[in-house]
């Protein structure tokens, strides 16, 4: 069994140094109503940690409206267009790299954000959630003159401001191991990996405010997964953590 002392060993560090840690989840490419989406739904409500659905507007459908509908601790988020790469076969993969002409960028951006509006109303969070984790700079300043007010990608932030008017916040843990096996990556590297996480954001060597992010796709997860997911939640939320959600609070 893995041991997660050091992790619990940070966190009553945080706690004796009277440090807080804001939290959120999310989880990317929903699409519909499934069953994959009602676990995730029903471990976000377990844990009393909501959840953000980064949802593909090209492919979303009405059973996903209809879920939602019932569900006010899953919060839609925009995700990109289509989640189609548009890279060439020698680069890593992107929907609005700086390959595309920004014009169709801004077009496929705009109106993603159209379509989710029209299934969620206000329900609909704005921010944009590029595939991939990349996007042309170019596009995220067009970002906040589409009603975008954040933009989420990976790693920690290097500052609060993606571009004038449009926040950058960002997901830091991501459990998969999309390079090798696609299931859980090994439990003592991403324990290891959370601890020196928050060691950086304690020593200042990260930006501490930027609410520390969990990412997850519910539609590829495995009982590995779902388990450790399930315990990682639980003790951060256990120490300094406390549940951050857009629309709460003075942020976005």
């Amino acid at each position: 069994m893995t041991d997660w002392t050091a992790l619990h060993d940070e966190l009553a560090q945080w706690e004796r140094e009277g440090l807080s840690l804001p939290l959120w989840w999310r989880d990317d490419d929903a699409i519909s109503d499934s069953a994959a989406l009602r676990q995730l739904a029903q471990l976000s409500q377990k844990t009393q940690l909501p959840v953000h659905i980064a949802v593909i507007p090209a492919h979303a459908d009405t059973s996903l409206a209809d879920f939602l509908s019932g569900t006010p601790h899953v919060i839609p988020l925009v995700h990109g267009w289509a989640h189609e790469n548009h890279a060439p076969p020698d680069q890593k993969k992107t929907e609005f790299g700086a390959h595309r002409p920004l014009a169709e960028m801004i077009e496929d951006a705009d109106r993603g954000f159209g379509k989710l509006h029209g299934l969620f109303g206000s329900r609909l969070q704005p921010v944009f959630v590029p595939p991939w984790n990349r996007i042309s700079p170019d596009l995220v300043a067009e970002l906040p003159h589409l009603g975008f007010k954040v933009l989420s990608t990976a790693t920690p932030r290097k500052s609060r401001w993606a571009a004038e008017g449009l926040e950058q916040i960002n997901t830091h843990i991501d459990p998969i191991d999309w390079k090798g096996t696609r299931g859980l990556l090994d439990e003592a590297l991403l324990v290891d990996r959370i601890t020196r996480l928050l060691q950086d954001r304690r020593a200042g060597r990260s930006d501490a405010d930027e609410p520390l992010g969990l990412l997850t796709h519910h539609l590829v997860h495995d009982p590995a997964i779902w388990s450790f997911c399930e315990r990682l939640i639980a003790v951060l939320l256990s120490g300094p953590a406390q549940p951050w959600q857009f629309g709460k609070g003075d942020r976005p």
